[in-house]
C-alpha cells in the first residue's frame, strides 16, 4: 500500500489561515468548511465551498454570502453529511468562549448555499438534552442517525456521553412537524468498556455504518478556555458498535 499527498492547484480566491473549524465532504464532489479560529484568535463565521468536480486534480473556493441567518462565529463544531447535498453542524465555542448546542441545516442544492436553524421549543422535548460543548465528535451512522460523542463544556470539562441526532425526525421537524422534535434526541446507554472524557479526538465510521472508531483527544485538563499549556493527550483507539434492539 502506498499513501500518496500533493497540493491542488484551488486559483487565487481561498479561506483564510485558519484552525479548529468544521469541514465535510459532499460526494467525490465538494468540501465544506464553516468557521474556526483565525490567525489572530478570534472565531470565524464564515462558510466556504470547495469544488472538486474537475476529476479531482484540483478546485475553486466559493464564499457563502453573508445574508440570511447564519451560525454565529465559532471554533470546535461539527459539520457532518447527511445525504444529498445537505448537512448538519452542532455546538462549538462562540466568539465569548460561550459553548453551544444550536442545530443548523445547510443545503446546497442547485448550488443554492442555505443556512437554517432548527429551533426547537424545549418544554416539547421528553427527557435530556446533550448540553452545550465543543471539541466533540459527530459521526454519520447506518439508518440516518448522528453519533456524538465527548467534547469539552464552557470550563474545559471534558465529557464521555454518547447522544443519538435522528435525521429522519429531524428533516420531519424542518418540514413543519413540530411534534418530530420530542424524536430528534436520545441519550445512549454504554455497554463495555467506554471511552474514557476527552475532547478534540478523531472519528470516523466504517462502511457497514455500525462501528465508530475513536482515536485520541485532549482529556483530564481544566484549563481557561484561552489557554493551551498543561494539555494531555490520549493514544488509544477505541471500537464503538451501535446495536440495535428489534
Amino acid at each position: 500500500m502506498r499513501i500518496s499527498w500533493r497540493l491542488l492547484e484551488i486559483g487565487p480566491l481561498a479561506p483564510s489561515p485558519r484552525g479548529a473549524h468544521a469541514a465535510c465532504c459532499i460526494d467525490d464532489k465538494f468540501i465544506v468548511i464553516h468557521g474556526g479560529i483565525g490567525v489572530h484568535g478570534s472565531r470565524l463565521g464564515d462558510t466556504w465551498l470547495l469544488d472538486l468536480s474537475d476529476g479531482l486534480q484540483s478546485g475553486s473556493w466559493r464564499r457563502m454570502g453573508d445574508t440570511g441567518p447564519l451560525p454565529s462565529a465559532r471554533s470546535g463544531h461539527t459539520l457532518t453529511w447527511i445525504g444529498d447535498r445537505r448537512m448538519v453542524l452542532f455546538g462549538g465555542r462562540g466568539s465569548e468562549y460561550e459553548v453551544l448546542s444550536d442545530v443548523w441545516l445547510f443545503d446546497i442544492g442547485d448550488h443554492l448555499l442555505q443556512w437554517k436553524e432548527q429551533k426547537y421549543d424545549l418544554s416539547s422535548i421528553l427527557g435530556e438534552l446533550p448540553s452545550p460543548r465543543a471539541g466533540h465528535s459527530a459521526t454519520f451512522l447506518f439508518g440516518g442517525k448522528i453519533l456524538v460523542y465527548g467534547g469539552e463544556d464552557k470550563e474545559r470539562r471534558r465529557r464521555d456521553d454518547f447522544w443519538i441526532l435522528d435525521i429522519p425526525a429531524l428533516l420531519q421537524f424542518e418540514s413543519g412537524n413540530r411534534k418530530m422534535a420530542k424524536r430528534m434526541w436520545k441519550k445512549l446507554r454504554i455497554d463495555g468498556q467506554s471511552p474514557n472524557c476527552r475532547s478534540f479526538h478523531g472519528a470516523c465510521v466504517d462502511t457497514s455504518g455500525y462501528c465508530v472508531y475513536l482515536f485520541g483527544g485532549m482529556v483530564d485538563a481544566l484549563l481557561h478556555p484561552a489557554e493551551s499549556l498543561g494539555l494531555r493527550f490520549d493514544g488509544q483507539l477505541y471500537q464503538v458498535e451501535l446495536v440495535l434492539h428489534l
